[in-house]
């Protein structure tokens, strides 16, 4: 990468707010120790535990993981199982797309990556269940009592011959999720003390 397009890669990611002040700074630190504490809360959760599936942001998620499935029906049985899960991934995907690109907020963009990557956390327990379908599901029904496809893990993992592999992928998403978390935690902090330099010499002037 030549240092021009290193440049702009480091204005979109880290650019820095042309207003600050302290109620916003301090507003956002409080959002930034919530984050910290959930987020790390959710990577030190293990593949198998129900908690990410039990939290307040498997409700966020819920709409979006339906709707995926309404948008994703007419492209066959298989992409309409797997809609849910990737319109629960893209909808964050988006916001930080529009974040980053349209309204210039890289706090908010970094935590809607925080929100991806939650995204991939709640996904697991999911995958997980592929073949023990225990998991209570939508309208009280577990994968063990409800219809064949009503589970789109199952569905999606025994149409293409997977399923062997659920604990495997269930990991793999926790992995994503626990980096992603991780590394918006991390640019998080980074615009934070960038703002609190920027308010330290505004009093000092």
């Amino acid at each position: 990468m030549n240092s021009d397009a290193w440049e702009s890669v480091k204005d979109i990611l880290f650019h820095e707010r042309s207003e600050t002040s302290t109620p916003s700074f301090a507003g956002r630190v409080l959002v930034f120790v919530v984050l910290l504490v959930w987020g790390l809360k959710f990577v030190f959760t293990s593949v198998g535990s129900v908690y990410p599936m039990e939290s307040l942001w498997h409700l966020v998620n819920l709409p979006f993981h339906e709707a995926g499935h309404l948008v994703f029906r007419p492209f066959g049985r298989l992409l309409h199982s797997l809609g849910g899960s990737l319109g629960q991934l893209l909808m964050p995907l988006i916001c930080l797309g529009v974040f980053l690109l349209r309204t210039r907020d890289t706090f908010a963009a970094a935590f809607c990556l925080w929100w991806l990557g939650e995204n991939f956390i709640d996904l697991a327990p999911y995958i997980n269940d592929a073949r023990s379908l225990s998991l209570p599901l939508l309208g009280g029904n577990t994968g063990a009592t409800a219809p064949y496809g009503f589970h789109d893990w199952e569905f999606i993992l025994k149409e293409t011959g997977l399923v062997r592999y659920d604990h495997l992928f269930a990991g793999i998403s926790h992995g994503i999720g626990a980096t992603l978390i991780i590394l918006s935690l991390i640019w998080g902090g980074y615009l934070l003390w960038g703002e609190f330099v920027v308010l330290r010499d505004m009093r000092n002037r």
